[in-house]
């Protein structure tokens, strides 16, 4: 399956960084929280990736155009016409999309620029800026015995994010609230399984993907759930990633599934 990656938006609240790179270029530990979620998708199999470029797109594609040499050792022989040798790499075994979903194209608008890469295919779908410790082979197997045309990842954090409402006699998400009001309140954690039918329901740029297309599935009974009560955080601010850092350099990042 093809991993689609939301990664495109303007990261306003880690301006301090962002106004020189975009949100999920921001490092943890010295690799960008991108590179992270890849490892942590590659783990599970999934390489062939789908990056929905926006804001200052330029960074990321170069960062990918360089990261074959700038993984390897090499020896440049200015002697011999600047011949380069390499002489070991780390390889990834990705490939790697990179498509431009323009500057200021909502989250579904993004999705719905790349159907052209996923065509008719069930596709893995996540945002730049979380990671976690998510089944992802158990989010899968949850998705496809469910017959659901959209599977969300939910998690229980504290209360400052919207709230799934989840019907518990067959796991669909029946609606959303703003804000939790009271504890064991669920919320997306951005971990999701697509199938190709949600572009019928993206009308353009302006499509945000968490309103009307998961809400849309949601009253129809086609959007369902995978509890994970393990980790997860995202980085919205600087405080996320200072809580990332340390937890990174303590060796406790426990989205680090890979070797």
């Amino acid at each position: 399956m093809k991993v689609v990656i939301l990664a495109g938006g303007y990261g306003t609240r880690i301006s301090e960084e962002s106004h020189l790179k975009p949100k999920p270029m921001i490092e943890i530990g010295g690799y960008p929280i991108l590179w992270h979620i890849m490892k942590f998708y590659s783990h599970y199999g999934h390489n062939d990736f789908i990056i929905c470029c926006g804001y200052m797109s330029h960074v990321i594609k170069e960062y990918f155009a360089d990261y074959y040499l700038h993984r390897s050792n090499v020896t440049f022989d200015f002697t011999d016409n600047g011949k380069m040798t390499v002489h070991s790499n780390v390889a990834e075994p990705w490939r790697v999309t990179l498509a431009y979903t323009g500057r200021n194209t909502q989250t579904g608008g993004r999705i719905r620029r790349i159907k052209e890469f996923v065509q008719d295919e069930r596709f893995l779908l996540t945002y730049g800026d979380g990671v976690s410790d998510v089944n992802l082979s158990k989010l899968i197997e949850t998705h496809e015995k469910s017959g659901k045309k959209v599977t969300l990842s939910a998690i229980q954090p504290s209360g400052r994010f919207g709230v799934l409402d989840i019907n518990e006699r067959d796991g669909s998400i029946t609606g959303f609230r703003e804000k939790a009001q009271e504890s064991g309140s669920w919320i997306n954690a951005g971990f999701m399984v697509v199938e190709p039918e949600i572009f019928n329901y993206i009308d353009g740029d302006d499509t945000v993907f968490e309103r009307n297309p998961l809400e849309r599935l949601s009253k129809e009974g086609k959007l369902g759930v995978y509890r994970h009560k393990g980790y997860w955080q995202c980085m919205d601010t600087p405080r996320d990633k200072g809580f990332l850092e340390q937890e990174w350099a303590n060796g406790n990042a426990k989205w680090k599934v890979w070797k």
